[in-house]
């Protein structure tokens, strides 16, 4: 089965992108950001973030994949050749990658309690339970959903078998229905007796929460990894993209699909525990407790717990499928005479068996903290870096005006964003994040 190396379409390539952006930041983190940091007053400030972060750094990352024609290991590589920094250049790019697989393991777990909760969905199960107690049943006890486990693993590693091609294929189903479907969902919150008071709170903001430091950082983290600028998720993502395509265009378009899955999961969330008076809560109570135990007072609950778990579990497969391939796309690039299909076994045995000993709450949620605190933004940063400190000038500038056809280039405006404002906010957040021990 050929490989294939580069997406078909913008769209494919966009759809991609998308994926591997939307994810639990999306569905149970960003309603919870903006109930807990003043409505409004967090909207402001995260949509300021997300304009200069998609501008500048997925841009950035996206260009450097692309000039490098390879994904993680290669574009740092192809980074500090550039300075005459070779040797160094060979070796840094293992951090970033190393937070791809890691959290790769736990991620698949999250996904596979998602899988289950839509298999309950269908048999009604889910419907009749203490939603609380339910969750409990798997969440508290290890080895309770290793069958989801393997079949999630098996999934997205079908998704990545022949590169590009057929990452592009599943997108392009799994993206717009996942738009599609939490629409839905939106609409039949709409109709909830009042919703009303949970609009008002989502988009009114907080005078108060406007010069909180506390906002600001939470919009700033929330955004930045939101958009999945880690260093290595999307650099293989503008590996994969053709040469006539207007990166910085690109990278807007990724921002804003990203944001208004983030708005409508937003929308779905927050007014249905306003229409139900639940505490404003995030995380997997949200996901696996609060928002079940809503669905069984709604007519017709078991339809949109259906859709819901669909939405979620397509988010879900589409994030963790950009973390398998990362990993793949870079040892192919070390080893190119390895098999694509071994490497990808190999990557689904790392990602799997290590998981089976945390499919447990208590084991996986420090785990993804761990990772979450110390190895991604680390890698993130040293992706800042080593775009726009250690990669000449030139070479990033040349590769973003690539593609843009008539448009006025791009230049010192441009780089100065991502040097001397990108780069210190995504140092910023490393520090806050590895010294206050914040996952954001």
């Amino acid at each position: 089965m050929k490989t294939q190396k580069k997406f078909k379409s913008k769209w494919g390539f966009l759809l991609t992108s998308v994926g591997s952006a939307v994810g639990m930041a999306n569905v149970w983190g960003f309603p919870y950001k903006v109930s807990s940091n003043g409505g409004g007053s967090f909207l402001i400030y995260y949509l300021l973030f997300i304009a200069l972060f998609s501008y500048v750094g997925l841009s950035a990352e996206y260009a450097i994949g692309r000039r490098a024609e390879t994904g993680t290991l290669g574009a740092y590589e192809y980074a500090f050749r550039s300075n005459k920094m070779h040797g160094l250049g060979k070796f840094i790019g293992y951090l970033p990658l190393l937070g791809s697989i890691c959290i790769s393991i736990g991620y698949a777990v999250i996904i596979s309690y998602i899988l289950k909760s839509l298999v309950d969905s269908f048999t009604g199960t889910l419907m009749t339970v203490d939603t609380l107690a339910w969750f409990q049943s798997f969440a508290l006890e290890g080895f309770k959903v290793l069958p989801y486990h393997f079949i999630v693993v098996l999934i997205t590693l079908l998704t990545c078998i022949t590169g590009a091609h057929s990452i592009e294929k599943a997108n392009k189903v799994m993206m717009p229905l996942f738009f599609v479907l939490f629409v839905f969902l939106a609409i039949r919150v709409a109709l909830l007796p009042n919703a009303l008071e949970g609009y008002k709170f989502i988009f009114t903001p907080n005078p108060a929460e406007l010069t909180d430091p506390t906002t600001i950082v939470n919009a700033m983290g929330q955004a930045f990894f939101s958009l999945s600028i880690t260093g290595s998720g999307m650099i293989v993502c503008g590996a994969y993209l053709s040469k006539e395509e207007d990166i910085v265009s690109g990278a807007k378009q990724t921002a804003i699909f990203d944001t208004i899955a983030a708005f409508v999961a937003a929308l779905v969330m927050i007014p249905a525990l306003f229409a139900f008076h639940q505490d404003q809560v995030g995380g997997p109570d949200l996901l696996f407790v609060i928002l079940p135990k809503i669905l069984q007072e709604i007519q017709g609950g078991q339809i949109f717990a259906i859709v819901l778990f669909v939405a979620v579990l397509f988010g879900g497969i589409s994030s963790l499928q950009n973390m398998y391939e990362v990993v793949c796309e870079s040892i192919l690039h070390r080893h190119p005479k390895l098999s694509r299909k071994l490497v990808l076994l190999m990557i689904g045995l790392v990602s799997f068996i290590p998981g089976i000993f945390m499919e447990d709450i208590v084991h996986w949620g420090p785990w993804m903290d761990l990772i979450s605190i110390y190895i991604i933004p680390l890698g993130a940063t040293l992706g800042a870096i080593s775009w726009f400190w250690i990669l000449k000038k030139d070479e990033l500038l040349d590769e973003i005006n690539t593609g843009i056809g008539g448009k006025k280039p791009y230049g010192n405006t441009w780089y100065a964003l991502g040097k001397y404002l990108y780069v210190p906010l995504s140092i910023l957040l490393c520090l806050i994040a590895l010294i206050f021990k914040i996952a954001f």
